[in-house]
């Protein structure tokens, strides 16, 4: 290396500086073909001429330095990184703690985590000091993502463990910047800095260059960050491409824009004074090619630096394109530090800073190309080849061939072809890594996302840890075995069984590819298991047997995971077929288990498992799936099989399934034998092994456990598919039949079948009153349910089991299926008992029926008088009659009796007789008819049925039941023997079961009417079709039997009933009364027959209908149409609804009847006659706002109203009414409206009557406006609206009370502004602000006006961020402010919203610290003598110029609208010009001044003055902002007359100007001037030397523009010039200075100041001040701390024990301010003591527990009663905190005190005061009885 530096020496003369431009260090213009080494380059040249020389020169050598040009261009290899180098990376990927980089030429490196920025690698240290994750602090993850470029530094080059070079690199703008200095930043450079801090208005961003503070203001950041979407703001570590902007101050401050387009665009050039020692990567320059050779080219760019371009870099598409001359863009990629070779790239993707290099797609990725040809091939780097697509790809050295000695290079001369596999991708080149090596191209895997779940792979161990063993797969691939996986059983000395470099054979339990993850096992078991891998949750189908291992065993069960974390339960049942109760003892952790699959619902990831692969031995040379397979296809839910009984157990049948030839087993629970609970108990008990039964359904099929149903509600369910088989499947509304799962106090669990639960809660279970949820429902019990609601998330149903919502109205056809069907299960079990040939007992069951007479013998009677009996008949049954029975006879024992049968109980074997004559007597037969009803006495009661006696003799049993729900009655209700009920005969023929069936009369019993259709009229559900002879217009006479809310049934005779509808009792309806209350039950009434009804669909029939005869006639009792005739006749030729409801006008009156009002459609339904229904919407039921509120409280069922029709429905079958006429939504109409949406800041939307909308803004909501004028407005609140306008369709509403209700005397606060003309200058005003615009703040006065106010009226400060504005006026804030003025022409109103104007604090806080405005200035300049003498001389001149300056006004003061490009931001304004004027001016000039104002030019806000002799050279914009608008006017007249000045006016001018630079003068030196620089505060510390609040504000200002050096070194000038006596002072300036300390510095300059505070301070109050500071900044720790050396050092005084008292308490700490107590008791001297406590217990009321700080009063006072003082302090607190009679009782207390008087009487006014206030006229009298009872007392011991 040392000869090479002899032959290529470094360096070289400077370049003189020529005119105009800087001087550049000049660089090496190398001639690189003649260089061996990168390292090494050429001497430079002296000047162009020479360099002509010296080609000439090296011309006989021309083929040799070619000959060398291949070494030249050798890519980049580690061994050529060194230290230092400064390389353009890609980052590749991102883990939490590194960035792998992609670098150019193939190589990779890493960027630790700390080695991002210095402001990371802080928060990461404090992150780890402090032990908790900090909120600001971002993951690599969040703030970086592959793809992007970065620059980045080598740090160093490290050999690993395995031989491997490993590159280490950093980001750190510190350290990759090093070059730069503050000097050479020029504007337009592009560097890489990270986010150092995130401020208010923007960023600070770390540049590395040292002395240089770089900022980003927050709008130069907004599209970048909408670009990127990684979030609302940058993070502090983020790396960003910054491009200069402004460069100030010696570029000490530098301005920064990471605008995409601005960064993309950026071009490094000659100007910005790059150096070779500070060139850097990734930037973009134009260069010149200087020689093109076939592997690569060389550069000169930024005029005198020369680099190279390898073949890998060439831009493919024009790769030998390039000619000597020819200008190309290129990005830097790499700088030498030592050598300075400088490599750049060609390829696309790098000329745009910003941009990312193309990716590769994922499947090209580990394919195998067959033929790769060989473009280039290069000694020390590897080859490039060119891939069957055209692209190009390269391979390194190692990867040509399997070793180093089986290489040969004469394979790789250029056009040879290869076979080769893709293993890479590398980002900074842009092509594919290759691999030639034949055990890569065969490998099976190459990458993470080539392994798969369950793959069986070999590897080798690595390592052993701790977690377990890292396992090396392939190159790239490791894995982990956790320990729980390195064999079947857990090893606990793994070691000893493994060791480095053993082969191992693992399966693949879990890979994820993003994360390089990868678990193994080493279970054995596992590995070799052939049974199907269970990797997801879909695949886990019920019957699936597989391999899993144990991962927890509790007392539940056992929790068993599979492959990729999929996890199962075994529930405890499941464990075994043997009981197991403790499983954690039986399985351990880790062990190998197989489990069969019952159930798994995927979405939730929940799998229900067993141990129990199976119920009996598997059939030789069938695999273990095939029965189960089998039996998945055959049994599928709801399938009906015929089943044999096995065994009976104790809760239910094990049966075997006939279809099957009995090989598989089922079970069918008792519960589920039947749908009647008392027939479950008894089929089980009838049923004997080998019995079959037909027709069982299955239920469920959880693997082998297939359970059956017998249940024939359920089964009709299933088959008729009124069921649901999924949950998306259930709507609200739906009828379901189920069975009870569980009862639970709080509600009943329903399932359904394909295992569907619900839960009903207790309120919705019954009609009736629900105590014990157990007395209503029975598990296994079938019920109907009606879904109530749904909860998609959580997949629960809530279900109505109450009687009233789910049956269908019919009772009387749901009981009678009830009990037909129950008969025809006792039919089946009477089948059974007969085939029982060996039981005698059986048999004589089956044939005792009721209604058959016995011959008995009475056996006993007991005491209850009840009677057994035996017979010939009845051998070993139990024969009993009740007391009730026997009649009226007195049997004895022995006696002979006739009996008749009531009842059989087959289960317990009992028979019930009787022995009344009535039943006994024998009577003639009578035929009976279907449907007849009959008065029948209850003879005996059952489960499910009562035995009834019917006035013939015969017997009928009639349901208990009328509905599956209808469980439970109060004794009340329950039947009773011997009542008389009345019961309709549903079958009038003998049968099997010897009764006849019948239902109980539903007039005579309590049962539930269903909500019907709207079609249909809530008849009697009774009503049944009779044939009858009736025709239209016939009398017929009835009797009324029910009086319903709409309509009365009429008994016409026996058999037929008619219907008397509302609208047909009465001809004139009084409105809101109720016409069918006129007619009592019983009543007889005349009608006349005016139509028919359908029984089944409720609809009018014609006459004609061939179905009239069996109609149930409509009647009418209304007088005219008895005795006129038959006019309004129903459907007199069955005209259609539409018709019908045709013959209704709109705008007619019609009377209807209120039905009910329906809540879900929010609408009154009403009948206008027996077949016209109607609807009234909710708006127009009333202009009440109450009524509306409540609308089902206001109308009562039955009400006739009068309504007037609007129209008919949508479905024409109903007519549309309303309750408040047709209204017209016209100007000036009050109406009532819905409110259907709430726009912030604007208003509401409201529904109005009839359908249509309106808007109400927010300046007509109320006649005050209010902060949250929205906030009482919820959609559908109903209010009451003035209609302000009704034009094109557009409503505009008001709800001002003023409007609603105008005689109201309640004040307008905020009156309404319609126009204009309701403005008035000087006026205030409320509104709202509406924006905030670079123009001003427009704010909203009316929903048509806009108010401006310019930013110098907004406050009195100076504000240059109007970003200020928008925080403390956001859009919507209510706010008061003055007329300025007022322009009707253009429609424009200035406002102020300053203090002094609105008499309002102002918008923006003083703690803001914004520098003022003066205005007191200009009023005294306003009436300055001088100024006004000028305006006389003037005054001739103005009249000339005002014509043309109100003309030149209105152009003028738009142009001067929009901010000026060039102006300052600052509008400055004259606003007592009208004082100056006052007795001089006539109002027309008053006018054109105020026009004027909004022109005044903006001021350039200058630094200085320029004190120049030469008037005339004072500029314009040196004039202060009090300059009136004289001169203006005068601009104005010069502009209006280009005539030469005369010398008069020159002298006027010169004059005016001087007067102008005193007031300059005697402003700076006013006292009442706000400061605004930092020589403003010198001049005023100097004045009032000892005012430490000016010294504050001084402190303040520095502060605020974060130069703290300077705030510190104000502090210390304060301490030193405040007076020693001034002692108060002094101290605030050093609590200012702790607080800056504490804010801005480290723990140590606080301390050093703290020390020195206390030894200059009174040391009590310093040590309190930093207490107070430590709790307001949260440093708790610290304060604690303190406080404790404060009690040591002050702890005889009182207020520290107290102060930390409080600051405990605030903490919540109430324990340890109780042992504070204690310990200050023991500290203080006793006198202090009452107080201490006292003081105490008021803070603990404040802060902690009021119980604690009530028993300290007490306690006190028990001791110390005369303590008045405390008596008094426990009141007040009492009376804030305590209830009334805690009070009461204290004061009873008190005043029964033996105190001086003077102190009773004191009490006593206190108690009277307080009963004045709080309580009642009793409670005073009482005190004042007290106080007299005391005098008294007094007097008379006084006497005595």
């Amino acid at each position: 290396m040392a000869s090479m530096e002899e032959n290529f020496p470094r360096g070289g003369t400077q370049k003189k500086p020529t005119e105009g431009k800087t001087p550049k260090p000049k660089i090496e213009q190398d001639n690189l073909f003649d260089i061996h080494h990168e390292e090494q380059t050429q001497k430079r040249k002296g000047s162009q001429g020479d360099q002509g020389k010296q080609k000439k020169k090296f011309k006989p050598d021309q083929k040799a330095t070619f000959k060398d040009s291949v070494t030249n261009f050798e890519p980049l290899t580690v061994e050529g990184l060194c230290e230092g180098m400064l390389l353009l990376g890609c980052i590749k990927e991102v883990s939490d703690f590194e960035l792998v980089i992609s670098l150019p030429n193939g190589l990779s490196g890493f960027v630790p985590v700390t080695q991002i920025s210095d402001a990371y690698s802080k928060m990461l240290s404090e992150q780890v000091a402090e032990g908790e994750l900090l909120e600001d602090l971002n993951s690599l993850s969040d703030m970086y993502s592959p793809g992007t470029l970065v620059r980045c530094i080598v740090t160093s080059v490290e050999k690993s463990a395995d031989g491997r070079q490993s590159i280490k690199l950093s980001i750190n703008p510190k350290k990759v910047n090093k070059g730069l200095n503050a000097s050479a930043l020029a504007s337009g450079m592009l560097l890489s800095g990270l986010v150092s801090s995130v401020e208010d208005h923007g960023y600070l961003i770390d540049i590395g260059v040292s002395g240089t503070n770089a900022f980003l203001p927050r709008q130069k950041a907004q599209n970048y960050l909408k670009l990127v979407k990684k979030g609302l703001d940058l993070k502090v570590g983020q790396n960003l491409n910054c491009v200069i902007e402004e460069v100030k101050n010696e570029g000490r401050i530098v301005r920064l824009s990471i605008d995409r387009s601005e960064v993309a665009a950026s071009l490094a050039t000659e100007r910005q004074n790059w150096t070779l020692s500070n060139l850097l990567p990734g930037l973009v320059v134009k260069a010149r090619v200087q020689k093109v050779a076939p592997l690569g080219i060389t550069l000169s760019f930024l005029s005198s630096f020369t680099g190279i371009v390898d073949f890998m870099h060439m831009d493919p598409k024009k790769s030998m394109n390039y000619s000597p001359n020819q200008v190309v863009k290129a990005c830097i990629l790499s700088i030498h530090p030592t050598s300075k070779v400088v490599r750049l790239t060609l390829r696309q993707a790098f000329l745009h800073p910003g941009g990312s290099p193309n990716q590769l797609s994922n499947d090209r990725m580990g394919a195998v190309v067959e033929e790769s040809t060989v473009k280039a091939f290069f000694k020390q780097f590897g080859a490039i080849f060119e891939l069957d697509d055209g692209s190009l790809a390269f391979a390194r050295l190692k990867h040509l061939s399997k070793t180093r000695k089986s290489f040969k290079p004469a394979a790789f001369k250029t056009g040879c072809k290869h076979k080769c596999r893709i293993i890479d991708y590398s980002l900074m080149d842009e092509m594919c890594v290759l691999s030639l090596k034949y055990q890569i191209i065969e490998a099976q895997f190459l990458q993470y996302r080539d392994v798969h779940t369950g793959d069986v792979v070999k590897g080798k161990v690595l390592a052993l840890k701790p977690i377990g063993m890292q396992v090396k797969v392939t190159d790239g691939i490791k894995g982990l075995v956790p320990s729980m996986h390195l064999a079947d059983m857990i090893l606990k000395q793994p070691e000893k069984k493994y060791n480095m470099g053993d082969e191992v054979r693992c399966r693949v339990l879990e890979c994820r590819p993003a994360e390089r993850r990868l678990i193994l096992t080493l279970k054995k078991t596992l590995v070799q298991s052939k049974l199907p891998v269970l990797s997801n949750y879909e695949d886990a189908k019920p019957g699936l047997i597989t391999h899993g291992f144990v991962v927890c065993a509790r007392e539940f069960g056992c929790i068993v995971k599979f492959y990729n974390d999929v996890k199962g339960l075994v529930p405890k049942n499941e464990l075994s077929s043997e009981p197991i109760s403790c499983p954690e003892e039986v399985f351990h952790e880790g062990q190998v288990v197989k489990v069969m699959v019952l159930k798994c619902e995927p979405q939730q990831e929940r799998l229900l498992l067993s141990f129990k692969l199976t119920s009996k031995p598997v059939p030789e040379g069938k695999s273990e799936h095939t029965p189960k397979k089998n039996q998945q296809v055959k049994y599928a839910i709801g399938e009906m099989v015929d089943v044999k009984v096995l065994k009976k157990k104790e809760n239910g049948l094990e049966v075997s399934i006939l279809e099957d030839e009995g090989k598989v087993i089922a079970s069918l629970p008792t519960v589920y034998v039947s749908d009647f609970v008392a027939n479950c108990k008894l089929l089980w008990h009838c049923l004997q092994e080998g019995d079959v039964l037909p027709r069982v359904m299955c239920l469920s099929d959880k693997g082998e456990h297939i359970i059956l149903s017998r249940k024939s509600a359920v089964i009709s369910a299933v088959q008729e598919e009124q069921v649901v088989r999924s949950f998306s499947e259930i709507q609200p509304g739906m009828l379901l039949t189920g069975y009870v799962r569980n009862v639970m106090p709080f509600g009943v669990f329903v399932e359904f079948p394909f295992g569907l639960t619900g839960l009903a809660p207790k309120v919705s279970m019954s009609d009736k009153f629900v105590t014990d949820t157990k007395d209503h429902f029975v598990v296994g019990q079938t019920v109907i349910a009606k879904v109530m609601s749904i909860d998609e998330e959580k997949q629960r149903v809530l279900l109505n089991l109450k009687v009233s919502e789910c049956s269908s109205g019919n009772s009387a056809v749901e009981s009678f299926a009830l009990l037909s069907q129950y008969f025809k299960e006792m039919k089946e079990i009477w089948n059974l008992l007969r085939r029982r040939e060996e039981s005698s007992t059986a048999r004589s069951l089956c044939e005792l029926v009721p209604g058959k007479e016995l011959q008995l013998v009475v056996q006993d009677v007991k005491e209850d008088g009840s009677a057994l009996f035996s017979g010939s008949s009845v051998t070993g049954l139990t024969v009993t009659a009740t007391r009730y029975h026997l009649g009226d006879k007195s049997i004895v024992p022995g006696e002979k009796a006739k009996g008749l049968v009531l009842h059989v109980d087959a289960l317990t074997s009992t028979v019930y007789v009787s022995l009344r004559e009535e039943l006994l007597k024998q009577r003639a037969k009578q035929r009976l008819m279907e449907n007849s009803q009959h008065a029948a006495i209850v003879q005996h009661i059952a489960e499910e049925f009562a035995v009834v006696s019917l006035e013939t003799g015969q017997l009928a049993a009639i349901p208990i039941a009328s509905h599956f729900n209808d469980t439970f009655r109060f004794d009340s209700e329950k039947l009773k023997v011997g009542q008389t009920v009345s019961v309709t005969l549903k079958t009038v023929k003998g049968n099997d079961h010897g009764v006849l069936l019948a239902v109980q009369d539903p007039a005579k019993k309590n049962v539930f009417v269903r909500v019907r259709k709207e079609s249909e009229t809530a008849l009697e559900e009774t009503l049944t079709a009779v044939k009858h002879s009736l025709s239209l217009g016939d009398i017929v006479t009835g009797t009324v039997k029910s009086v319903k809310p709409t309509h009365v049934t009429v008994a016409i005779d026996d058999k037929l009933t008619g219907s008397i509808h509302a609208s047909r009792i009465l001809d004139e309806v009084p409105i809101d009364s109720f016409p069918t209350y006129t007619l009592k039950a019983g009543q007889k009434v005349t009608a006349r027959v005016i139509g028919g009804r359908d029984v089944n669909t409720h609809r009018y029939l014609p006459i004609t209908h061939p179905h009239f005869t069996r109609s149930v006639p409509e009647l009418s009792i209304r007088p005219s149409e008895i005795e006129g005739k038959v006019t309004t006749m129903l459907n007199l030729k069955g005209e259609s609804a539409l018709k019908k409801l045709g013959l209704y006008k709109v705008g007619q009156t019609v009377t209807c009847f209120v039905k009910k009002y329906n809540t879900l459609k929010n609408w009154l339904e009403v009948e206008v006659t027996p077949d016209i229904r109607g609807r009234v919407p909710h708006l127009l039921l009333s202009l009440n706002t109450k009524v509306l509120k409540h609308p089902e409280k206001s109308f009562k069922n039955g009400q006739a109203l009068s309504a007037t029709v609007t129209g008919t429905d949508v479905t024409e079958t109903n007519l549309c009414l309303s309750l408040t006429g047709i209204q017209s939504l016209e100007q000036g109409i009050i109406t009532v409206g819905m409110v259907a949406k709430v726009t912030p800041h604007v208003g509401l939307t409201i529904t109005l009557p009839g359908g249509k909308t309106g808007k109400v803004s927010i300046f007509h909501l109320s006649d005050t406006y209010t902060e949250k004028p929205l906030g009482d407005f919820r959609i559908g609140k109903i209010v009451r609206c003035y209609i302000l306008c009704n034009e094109n369709g557009k409503i505009q509403l008001s709800l001002r009370q003023s409007r609603l209700n105008p005689k109201s005397s309640n004040k307008v606060e905020d009156a309404e502004i319609t126009c204009i003309k309701d403005v008035k200058k000087g006026q205030l005003v409320r509104g709202y602000v509406k924006s905030v615009t670079p123009s001003g703040v427009f704010f909203g006065l009316s929903t048509s006006l806009l108010g401006r106010i310019l930013f110098q009226n907004v406050s009195p400060y100076f504000v240059q961020k109007h970003s200020l504005y928008e925080r403390y006026l956001p859009e919507g804030k209510l706010l008061t402010a003055k007329v300025l003025g007022v322009n009707r022409e253009e429609n424009h109103v200035e406002l102020s919203l300053l203090p002094e104007d609105t008499g309002m604090p102002c918008i923006l806080p003083e703690s803001l610290g914004l520098p003022r405005y003066d205005a007191e200035e200009e009023r005294r300049e306003g009436e300055d003598k001088e100024k006004r003498e000028e305006f006389k001389k003037l005054k001739a001149k103005r009249r000339r110029g005002n014509s043309e300056s109100e003309q030149e006004a209105k152009p003028k003061k738009r142009k001067i609208c929009p901010a000026d490009e060039n102006d300052s931001g600052v509008e400055v304004f004259c606003r007592e010009e009208e004082e100056d004027d006052q007795g001089e001016e006539d109002t027309a000039k008053k006018k054109s001044k105020l026009k004027k104002r909004s022109e005044a030019p903006r001021l350039q806000v200058s630094t200085g003055f320029t004190w120049d002799e030469d008037m005339n050279a004072v500029d314009v914009p040196v004039l202060s902002r009090k300059e009136s608008s004289e001169s203006e006017e005068e601009e104005e007249d010069l502009q209006s007359k280009p005539k030469k000045q005369t010398k008069k006016e020159k002298e006027l001018e010169k004059e005016k100007m001087e007067k102008e630079l005193c007031k300059i003068e005697a402003a700076l030196m006013d006292p009442s001037r706000q400061p605004q620089t930092a020589d403003d505060f010198d001049r005023l510390v100097l004045s009032s030397p000892n005012s430490s609040i000016l010294w504050l504000q001084y402190m303040a200002f520095h502060l605020q523009a974060t130069e703290i050096e300077k705030a510190r070194a104000v502090a210390e000038r304060a301490l030193k010039t405040i007076s020693f006596r001034e002692e108060q002072e002094k101290l605030n300036v050093w609590v200012a200075l702790l607080n800056l300390e504490n804010m801005y510095g480290t723990e140590e300059t606080l301390m050093k100041v703290f020390e020195r505070a206390v030894q200059y301070n009174e040391p009590l109050k310093v040590f309190q001040h930093l207490c107070d500071i430590y709790a307001n900044s949260e440093k708790y720790k610290q304060a604690e701390e303190l406080y404790h050396t404060m009690l040591k050092r002050f702890r005889q005084e009182k207020s520290v024990w107290l102060k930390y008292a409080s600051f405990l308490l605030k903490q919540g700490q109430t324990e340890a301010t109780h042992r504070l107590l204690e310990r200050a008791l023991k500290a203080l001297p006793a006198k202090e003591h009452v107080d201490v406590i006292s003081k105490f217990a008021q803070l603990e009321f404040r802060f902690g527990d009021p119980e604690h700080a009530k028993a300290l009063f007490e306690s006190t006072l028990t001791s110390y009663p005369k303590r008045t003082d405390i008596w008094s302090i426990y009141m007040d607190i009492m009376i804030k905190h305590g209830s009334q009679k805690e009070v009461r009782d204290i004061f009873e207390r008190v005043i029964h005190l033996s105190l001086a008087p003077k102190r009773m009487k004191f009490f006593f006014k206190r108690y009277l005061d307080y009963e004045k206030r709080y309580g009642t006229a009793e409670t005073v009298l009482a005190v004042k009885t007290a106080a007299l009872e005391y005098v008294e007392a007094k007097s008379s011991l006084a006497e005595s």
